[in-house]
């Protein structure tokens, strides 16, 4: 068997050289499906690998609290997501806030309500800008650093914003003569008091471009908006061992101040990556299945050039049938070499999609993401490209007549 697998392999090989160029270029078509499917699994991993990383790093005391759309899957995880959305048809309230922090156990409770609206400074007007609205404890929750000022107090949150990094250049052209200037929002007037650190992280679990927001106030938010509904609330536990319990608590308090309405949901640990990761999952898997239309392209050139070759080697078919090769022979040796087309285009597709994945990583904050369930992909993807796509040829090889064959010389 060992030996007729190395002549397969041999045959192959001696085909492949001696038509390079058509080879390479059948290769290619299949490497430009496997690069783009690896790039698109690289990239929705490393994002997805970003927001849990975010999560590992804020702390495994950390509970959040979101709203539950009764619809379907996907549809909810993408209302979830939609900022607009989220705004509009929250179950939380501000008055849940305080049934959280009456909890045993908890320390901290952040509520995270998002609006957007135009900001004016004296200098610069920008309008669809993030707002988000919270209270004191978010600091405590989130590890934002301050680069100037100081973040909101219990005596200032009234009337007090703390501005983002990229915002703070935006409306005054500067980010160190900023605390304490005015901003005004929907005519009312803020101060700054605090300018974040640029932090260069537009996605995260809380869904929050941090560097182009402003922060403010639930309460005061909830004033100049007429209504404020909670999109996420955000919790620090005392004690990562009671985690479940404190959640199951928070849950109990919740479903009582909603009479008995179970239309939230309460995670932690790993839980809390979703819906976001979720949504990239399902990206991806939309975006490979377009991108897998250019690997059936690809195949379907195997099978054009493998038809070709089946033609022009109609003579070594009827000579190897006449010394005593089965038709069982003639099909597994073009199914072979189909089948090392097929790989060959894989490597270099899963070469040339991470180089595209490197070269995209140094523009943007995704590292390239390599596990050993893509490689898995792919090298199940080339084996049934070559397969599917040469057992054709491979069949009409093995059923020429020995006779018929032997009359055509190249």
């Amino acid at each position: 068997m060992a030996l007729l697998i190395r002549t397969h392999y041999k045959l192959a090989r001696t085909a492949i050289k001696e038509n390079r160029t058509r080879s390479f270029l059948t290769c290619l078509g299949i490497a430009i499906g496997v690069a783009s499917i690896i790039l698109i699994l690289s990239l929705m991993g490393s994002i997805s690998n970003l927001i849990k990383n975010e999560v590992a790093e804020i702390g495994s005391d950390l509970i959040v609290v979101r709203p539950t759309a009764t619809k379907d899957t996907v549809t909810n995880i993408v209302e979830e997501l939609t900022t607009a959305n989220s705004f509009q048809k929250s179950s939380l309230a501000l008055n849940d806030i305080k049934a959280i922090a009456d909890v045993e156990g908890v320390t901290a409770v952040a509520p995270i309500a998002i609006s957007t609206n135009t900001v004016a400074s004296d200098k610069n007007t920008f309008s669809s800008v993030p707002i988000l609205g919270t209270n004191v404890d978010f600091i405590k929750i989130e590890p934002l650093t301050l680069r100037h000022g100081a973040f909101l107090t219990k005596a200032n949150e009234a009337h007090s914003v703390v501005l983002g990094h990229t915002l703070s250049l935006a409306l005054f052209n500067t980010i160190n003569s900023t605390v304490g200037q005015m901003v005004t929002i929907m005519g009312e007037k803020f101060m700054v008091v605090g300018v974040l650190d640029e932090i260069n992280k537009s996605i995260n679990f809380d869904n929050i471009d941090f560097d182009n927001a402003l922060i403010m106030s639930a309460d005061s938010l909830d004033k100049i908006t007429g209504s404020t509904q909670i999109q996420q609330i955000n919790i620090k536990a005392a004690s990562t061992d009671l985690l479940p319990q404190i959640s199951e608590n928070i849950e109990k308090a919740l479903a009582n101040q909603k009479l008995g309405d179970q239309n939230f949901t309460v995670a932690y640990g790993d839980e809390i990556s979703h819906p976001a990761s979720s949504l990239f999952t399902i990206v991806s898997g939309m975006l490979t299945l377009v991108a897998a239309i250019s690997l059936v392209v690809g195949g379907i050139g195997v099978m054009n050039i493998m038809l070709v070759s089946v033609s022009e080697r109609n003579h070594e078919i009827g000579v190897r049938k006449a010394v005593g090769a089965s038709s069982r022979n003639i099909l597994m040796q073009f199914l072979f070499e189909a089948l090392i087309l097929s790989i060959l285009g894989g490597i270099f597709g899963l070469v040339l999609g991470y180089a595209f994945a490197f070269l995209i990583s140094t523009i943007t904050p995704f590292s390239p993401y390599i596990s050993w369930e893509i490689l898995l992909i792919t090298l199940l993807t080339t084996l049934a490209v070559g397969i599917i796509f040469g057992i054709y040829p491979a069949i009409k090889a093995a059923a020429k007549n020995p006779i018929d064959s032997l009359k055509h010389y190249r």
